[in-house]
């Protein structure tokens, strides 16, 4: 079952092209990592499935959605989460987890219940009152992920999730985003970190607006005759032009 589908999708602001033609498929319960280097246009192309902009040309749709159509349906069908913002610093632990659960639309007599239970899935029953400001920077991500998924989305969207995260929480991080894969979520996850590229079940390399790559880890390293991910990276971005989105 395809989540995401682009077929020749385009942005441009004025004469500058973003996003140019791209097309790809994303099936259900798939981790697929969107990459590419600071201008390539992934964050323009994110916007546009997550029903924030407009495409210019082309087609796409999300969770069934056109999103030329319908973006206020897809983004009930969604959840996001980024490096930047996720949650509000000032609101305590449950406080966060009420709230975001409303934005989302999970029922009244049902936010009680998810709260809990989210709580003691991840062991921060200690935590509940406690300001999400003072949590550690590795709790505060895994909780703005699990929030992001407290609605059972059909696609969860995740730019550069882990930023400034230290390996092991990165690691652990993983470990929720297989546990929702697993469940059936869609996974669309953009990274600077390539070990993590290495976690996905297929990664898009974007470059000067164009995928420039799409395919396995495994077989992009064969076809690029890298050892790792970082080596395929490197080639693909030394072809960039563009220096920012």
């Amino acid at each position: 079952m395809k989540v995401i589908e682009a077929k020749n999708l385009v942005k441009r602001f004025g004469t500058f092209t973003a996003v140019d033609h791209i097309s790809f498929e994303v099936e259900k319960g798939e981790i697929f990592g969107f990459l590419g280097a600071n201008g390539a246009g992934k964050t323009t192309a994110m916007r546009m499935f997550c029903g924030l902009s407009k495409p210019t040309s082309g087609e796409g749709s999300v969770a069934g959605f056109d999103i030329k159509k319908h973006p206020e349906d897809i983004k009930k069908n969604i959840g996001y989460m980024s490096q930047k913002f996720s949650l509000y610093n000032d609101l305590k632990v449950w406080e966060n987890i009420r709230l975001f659960a409303g934005i989302y639309g999970v029922s009244e007599n049902q936010i009680s219940i998810k709260t809990t239970e989210l709580l003691q899935r991840l062991n921060f029953e200690q935590e509940r009152e406690t300001l999400v400001k003072d949590l550690p920077l590795g709790w505060k991500q895994k909780l703005s992920f699990s929030v992001s998924i407290l609605h059972h989305p059909k696609v969860v969207f995740l730019d550069e999730p882990t930023g400034g995260v230290d390996p092991v929480t990165r690691r652990q991080f993983w470990e929720l985003i297989y546990e929702a894969a697993a469940d059936g979520i869609t996974i669309f996850v953009t990274t600077h970190y390539m070990d993590e590229a290495e976690y996905c079940n297929r990664i898009s390399i974007m470059v000067d607006g164009k995928i420039e790559a799409l395919d396995t880890p495994k077989n992009l390293k064969q076809e690029f005759n890298a050892s790792n991910m970082d080596e395929v990276f490197q080639q693909l971005a030394r072809k960039a032009t563009r220096k920012s989105d």
